[in-house]
């Protein structure tokens, strides 16, 4: 089992950056996909960006592509969002998961754990 811990979201200006945080428990940290996803009040839990177990494919919203980067540390079990030139409409909640298969990092329901989430807000 895998438990996940976000951390790094808060106030920021319109076209500021973040860089959020996603520490991970357990020594089988390098088996697993994780992504991003953010939500948005009244909005359904939508994709960010993904990362494969070794680090080596990543993925990427339409949105958020050329702004944001998903990168990973194995040996600290620990994910990472750099998060550039945000955006108003972008404040939400961010949340990483965990998935031990290899297909489907965009989909939501693919995902096998959960943390409880980081809020971003982006003032205009």
């Amino acid at each position: 089992q895998v438990q996940l811990v976000e951390s790094g979201g808060g106030l920021v200006q319109a076209g500021d950056s973040l860089r959020l945080s996603c520490a991970a428990s357990g020594r089988t940290f390098s088996s697993y996909g994780v992504g991003w996803f953010r939500q948005a009040p009244g909005k359904e839990r939508e994709f960010v960006s993904a990362i494969s177990r070794s680090g080596g494919i990543t993925y990427y919203a339409d949105s958020v592509k050329g702004r944001f980067t998903i990168s990973r540390d194995n040996a600290k079990n620990t994910v990472y969002l750099q998060m550039n030139s945000l955006k108003p409409e972008e404040t939400a909640v961010y949340y990483c998961a965990a998935k031990s298969d290899s297909y489907g990092y965009t989909l939501r329901n693919a995902y096998d754990y959960w943390g409880q989430g980081t809020q971003v807000t982006v003032s205009s």
